[in-house]
């Protein structure tokens, strides 16, 4: 009877559904999405941030917002700190823009309850749609080559060069390590082996033994006790909000623009393939309770000192192998909390076995790119410079804001004023004072 009411809780039918489906989807989706345990560490650890801490802040955050997606919205997606997110935080926030890891954290709290009270007030499709279609699409492909470049970069495969910026870099075990996974993880998900990134991870890992790439620290042992993230929770400094940075503000209104679009992309996207959109309106079911949670996920992880939590679109692997309800969801969050007790495992993996998730993932992202209107030259311009300004620029915000005022500027100059929204205009307005400011 118990078991019935928790199944009931979690949206679960039993005439419609089969618990050994939904376990087997949830442990799929948890080996697809996994690699995040070993890649988050390393690059919130770039920002100055403890890596044995932000594993397991990475792992509460994850259970908490997973939990609430499986109980609250009965939705068989999973979330954890979302990739491209995490390389903003780091490498645009605190490495490039100067700010501190504190202060980064405190952004994206605010931004998690700004997500919050958009989600509670039904505000959101507003906010969407304020952004061109072709933009939100191009800001996918845009982070998707960040990522991959940050990879390239982190597994020593692309360096400096005097002579042209960057460059191919010598072949070192490291760079040796980071290729070799690159190509047999493509060659995993060739062949839709599932959890193709975590099994890539693992044996580029354990391959970089020999050569001095992985690292074994004396008296190492498989399990442990959970470590602690006092080092970096409830660590938020909110001066920067406080003193009224305009900077800061766009930093927020960033962060909560590549939630919003990432979430939504991604539960529209998987929920169509579920059949969970109403036949007759298109709508998804509980697309209001699936964004709470999110936003929920968002927020415990910034007080538990981890990037922006976000709906995985690994998630589709586990409902393509049946996953239809919130067992599947609480599957994947009990599968995280095991995790925690394995953090010496997954904090000796180097940044060279990573650069494949990075680049793969990367490649994932790119086929947004299809659905970009390259006919109208005033929707490819703006698009190609929000693309390739990311990796450019170094700055995932950079590229979202010189797209968009491109593209007011071309509509406008061509007498097509009339194609953008009063809300684009004010956007607008607002990240041309981003830069006039400066100046002033």
């Amino acid at each position: 009877m118990f078991m019935k009411t928790i199944l009931s809780l979690l949206g679960f039918d039993a005439q419609k559904h089969s618990v050994k489906t939904e376990l087997m989807a949830g442990l799929t989706t948890f080996l697809t999405m996994s690699y995040i345990l070993a890649v988050n560490p390393i690059i919130l650890g770039d920002a100055g941030m403890e890596k044995g801490a932000v594993f397991s802040a990475t792992v509460i955050a994850a259970v908490v917002a997973t939990c609430v997606m499986a109980l609250y919205a009965k939705m068989p997606f999973a979330l954890a700190s979302g990739m491209g997110l995490n390389a903003f935080f780091a490498y645009t926030l605190v490495l490039v823009m100067g700010y501190s890891w504190q202060e980064a954290l405190a952004a994206v709290f605010i931004e998690g309850v700004f997500f919050i009270i958009l989600t509670i007030l039904r505000i959101r499709e507003a906010v969407v749609n304020a952004i061109p279609i072709n933009i939100r699409y191009s800001i996918s492909v845009g982070i998707g080559l960040f990522i991959a470049f940050i990879g390239l970069k982190n597994g020593g495969i692309v360096v400096v060069n005097d002579a042209t910026v960057t460059g191919l870099g010598p072949w070192t075990p490291t760079s040796v390590v980071a290729v070799s996974g690159i190509l047999l993880g493509a060659i995993l998900l060739t062949l839709k082996v599932r959890g193709a990134l975590f099994y890539t991870i693992f044996i580029m890992t354990v391959v970089g033994i020999p050569f001095g790439v992985t690292q074994i620290p004396e008296n190492f042992t498989v399990l442990s006790l959970p470590q602690s993230i006092e080092p970096v929770a409830l660590k938020m400094d909110f001066s920067r909000f406080i003193s009224l940075d305009i900077n800061y503000y766009i930093v927020v209104a960033t962060l909560l623009f590549m939630d919003l679009f990432d979430t939504i992309g991604t539960l529209i996207g998987a929920s169509m393939g579920a059949g969970m959109v109403d036949a007759e309106t298109g709508r998804i079911h509980h697309l209001n309770k699936a964004l709470m949670a999110d936003a929920v996920g968002t927020t415990v992880g910034a007080l538990c000192g981890t990037s922006t939590v976000t709906t995985y679109v690994e998630s589709t692997t586990g409902i393509v192998e049946g996953g239809r309800t919130g067992l599947t969801a609480l599957t994947v969050a009990g599968l995280f909390f095991l995790a925690l007790f394995f953090s010496p495992i997954f904090l000796i993996i180097p940044s060279a076995a990573t650069t494949s998730a990075l680049f793969l993932v990367g490649v994932m992202m790119l086929r947004q790119i299809v659905h970009v209107d390259f006919d109208d030259f005033s929707e490819a311009m703006p698009c190609l410079m929000t693309m390739l300004m990311m990796p450019f620029a170094g700055s995932i915000s950079e590229g979202i804001v010189l797209g968009m005022l491109s593209f007011v500027f071309v509509k406008v100059c061509s007498g097509r004023y009339r194609e953008i929204s009063a809300t684009m205009y004010i956007l607008a307005a607002f990240f041309i004072l981003k830069y006039v400011a400066p100046l002033i």
